[in-house]
């Protein structure tokens, strides 16, 4: 797995979501390296990692946990976007010893995916990749933002997109979010329409003492639409625990 470390400090390790990769956190890198150990991962099969997607959440929580526990195994903040979040979650589940607190962005306990995007994908990705990110953004974000992030997310192939949502689709914790028992942070934005607001709240009603931090006028893709809210929300809610 592709795994890039910047600064020093206490760990925070950031996850892509589906069709992602390490690129989804720029804005979070530049900021949080000047007073943390930053830890950006490519999953396997995206950007630059190798090996092959796939279509279980508990694999790429596995890649990560082995990943973490090869760079020594020092409990980290695990940040996670949308798919990310749901790998976050079930790492927390399944090595909770690697987990130090959960930052969960735009995702949630269950994340169905319309029929339309698996079949989409395999049969046009192109298309589909622009309703995915025209869906994913708010509808006030610049164009030269959903281009680039277009751009990034063309890169990966139409089977590891197909995988990664194939993978969210049959990811399901709505049952099991009281074991979820590390200091957790929920973020979302007002107008995510992959996962609206009210996926975030029940996360941050139902795991034992969450926080909960809405950003107003942002999409799913918040933390690139309005990087110095959502920095601002993890540095308070690391910094209270260093």
């Amino acid at each position: 797995m592709n795994i890039e470390t910047y600064g020093s400090g206490v760990p925070i390790v950031f996850i892509h979501g589906a069709g992602g990769s390490a690129l989804s956190w720029l804005p979070q890198k530049v900021y949080f390296e000047r007073s943390n150990q930053v830890i950006l991962i490519d999953l396997p099969g995206h950007g630059g990692s190798g090996g092959s997607s796939s279509d279980s959440i508990d694999a790429y929580a596995e890649a990560l946990g082995n990943a973490l526990d090869s760079m020594g195994g020092s409990p980290a903040y695990i940040a996670g976007h949308s798919m990310g979040g749901a790998v976050a979650m079930q790492l927390a589940v399944s090595r909770p010893p690697l987990a130090r607190g959960l930052i969960l962005i735009g995702t949630g306990a269950r994340l169905k995916v319309h029929p339309e995007i698996l079949q989409g994908i395999l049969r046009d990705k192109e298309a589909t990749a622009r309703t995915i990110l025209d869906t994913a953004f708010s509808d006030v974000v610049p164009s030269a933002l959903k281009d680039k992030v277009f751009t990034d997310y063309m890169k990966n192939d139409a089977l590891t997109i197909f995988n990664d949502f194939t993978a969210c689709n049959a990811f399901d914790l709505m049952g099991g979010l009281d074991a979820l028992t590390v200091p957790t942070l929920v973020i979302c934005g007002t107008a995510d329409r992959f996962t609206p607001p009210k996926y975030s709240h029940y996360l941050a009603a139902n795991i034992p003492g969450a926080r909960f931090e809405l950003i107003a006028d942002a999409g799913h893709m918040v933390m690139l639409e309005k990087p110095a809210e959502v920095n601002a929300a993890i540095d308070r809610f690391v910094n209270t625990r260093k």
